[in-house]
């Protein structure tokens, strides 16, 4: 009796011992919920994850397909249109329809384009997910448009364009990635080439291959949070996109050349505030090595609210009215900016030196061990506290999926952040901020650049 009763502790020991497995893990993760993902035959991958959210859950469908991918010469600024075009109806399910179901569900669906990917979301009614399913599979497998429609919203965009080219900060955005970089499609904005976004009401027939190419289930994630099941969320995946057709098409994203001295951008415009930044070549996304985490500590010390170099010029000197930077966070290698604000133009070259300065004595002298490990508890600590909603989570999940095509890379890039090291900052500064890779970008009343 009492070795059956072994026998069977130990087989429910054994039985248990997977999920607790699983917990111990989980626990060990920025993300204390676990992600749940299923790849289906055509290649569309579904990510799940249960949060206690009674009766809500968030919706994602991340493209990975951004401006990034506009490879062809003229025609930039059409995944940003897509991001229009989606929501004109499809022959089953009309504008004002969609809009109804929205309302049914409480839930406002949108979506927005960045140089990586596209994101369409929505949260709302748990109970209709079979609803969410059917409409998006709807428009990404059956969207069509006329030529008419099509110039139409051509002409939004180019109103879109042109409201926000009147900013000079947006100017000098156009101005700074063009001059950084020369081959990479990273030169032109999401919004596309000026010429490119005026022709585009011609381009008709380049929409509908553009369409074809990237809204495919290869180049596409869905992301469901909340209220859910796996089970429940695989199964509708399969009965609604499961017959979605695979593509064949693969873009060559241009190599950028090794940039070997410093580039200038400027934009003159009298009575607006002076601006200034230093923008260095830096790396693409890794979820396993040190750089990104690195330099986003290395920032948060040197920069943040505060750092030693923000008391000096914002508070103390009162140059700035504030000073900022970080590096960005993509899939190829791209830029790591340091920004400031100024009171007066003829302090450019004062504070870009300051900023410099700042810099090359972080080549030379180890920051202190202890601010280093309070900077990456503050970091790791506001991102969990964000962590509260089925919307947040989904968001931050499908950053990572556009980065990398895997959710669990948020969990792995924050466990990378706990390996930095003082010397691991040194060796990122001494890398990445060097004159040779910096583009200079200025906003000034002056005809050219006031700083050297």
């Amino acid at each position: 009796m009492k070795n059956r009763l072994v026998a069977l502790l130990l087989l429910f020991v054994f039985a248990l011992s997977p999920a607790i497995a699983q917990q111990s893990s989980q626990k060990d993760k920025i993300l204390p919920y676990p992600i749940h993902q299923k790849k289906l035959s055509n290649g569309l991958n579904i990510v799940t994850v249960p949060y206690n959210s009674p009766g809500l859950a968030a919706f994602y469908i991340v493209v990975r397909a951004g401006s990034r991918e506009e490879v062809e010469k003229g025609k930039t600024g059409f995944a940003h249109f897509f991001e229009h075009m989606m929501f004109r109806g499809t022959e089953k399910y009309s504008t004002e329809d969609y809009g109804d179901i929205m309302k049914a569900m409480g839930a406002a669906a949108n979506a927005n384009t960045s140089i990586d990917r596209t994101v369409y979301h929505m949260t709302g009614n748990a109970e209709m997910l079979d609803k969410m399913f059917e409409i998006e599979a709807d428009r990404f497998q059956n969207l069509k448009y006329s030529e008419h429609d099509f110039k139409t919203e051509a002409g939004a965009v180019k109103g879109e364009y042109t409201k926000n080219s009147a900013s000079p900060y947006q100017q000098l955005y156009e101005k700074l990635v063009s001059t950084a970089f020369k081959n990479h499609t990273y030169s032109h904005t999401t919004m596309g080439f000026f010429e490119d976004v005026v022709d585009m009401p011609n381009q008709y027939d380049y929409s509908l291959t553009f369409f074809d190419r990237f809204y495919r289930p290869e180049y596409t994630t869905i992301v469901v949070v909340g209220d859910v099941t796996p089970e429940r969320v695989n199964n509708l995946a399969q009965q609604y996109f499961g017959d979605w057709k695979r593509g064949t098409y693969k873009p060559e994203i241009p190599k950028e050349p090794k940039q070997t001295e410093t580039r200038y951008a400027h934009v003159k415009q009298q009575g607006f505030p002076p601006y200034l930044s230093l923008n260095f070549k830096g790396p693409a996304f890794s979820d396993k090595d040190k750089d990104l985490p690195a330099l986003s500590i290395l920032s948060t010390i040197l920069f943040a609210e505060n750092s030693d170099l923000y008391r000096k010029l914002v508070v103390d000197e009162q140059k700035a009215r504030f000073i900022a930077g970080g590096p960005q966070f993509s899939r190829d290698p791209n830029l790591i900016s340091v920004a400031a604000s100024l009171l007066k133009a003829e302090d450019m070259q004062y504070v870009k030196d300051e900023i410099m300065k700042t810099l090359n004595e972080a080549k030379t002298k180890p920051i202190d061990a202890k601010k280093i490990e309070d900077t990456k508890s503050r970091i790791k600590y506001s991102f969990a506290m964000s962590m509260d909603s089925p919307d947040a989570i989904a968001n931050s999940l499908a950053r990572f999926i556009w980065l990398s095509g895997d959710p669990e890379s948020l969990n792995n890039i924050y466990s990378v952040f706990d390996t930095i090291t003082a010397q691991d900052l040194m060796n990122v500064v001494k890398k990445y901020f060097t004159p040779q890779t910096m583009t200079v970008g200025t906003i000034a009343p002056t005809d050219k650049s006031p700083v050297k």
